[in-house]
């Protein structure tokens, strides 16, 4: 897991980052703007190795990114 110690997502929030073709992006604690790149590649390699990916946050809490991984990653076509 990584906690992140930022501004915290909302539950609609939360389920954007799972809409592979939506773009989701906010601003941080210091109001930089993130380019909505870092969940959607994060979850398209674990997904890729056969494992998942969740987060849990609230508004104004922290947020923790988990994934797991199987021991044997899924084999991919060649």
């Amino acid at each position: 897991s990584v906690i992140d110690n930022g501004i915290g997502l909302s539950k609609e929030s939360i389920n954007n980052l799972y809409k592979k073709d939506f773009h989701f992006s906010t601003y941080g604690t210091i109001n930089e703007k993130g380019s909505g790149l870092g969940f959607k590649i994060c979850r398209e390699f674990v997904e890729l190795n056969g494992g998942s990916i969740t987060v849990e946050s609230q508004p104004n809490k922290e947020t923790v990114f988990s994934f797991t991984l199987p021991l044997t990653p899924k084999k991919q076509p060649v």
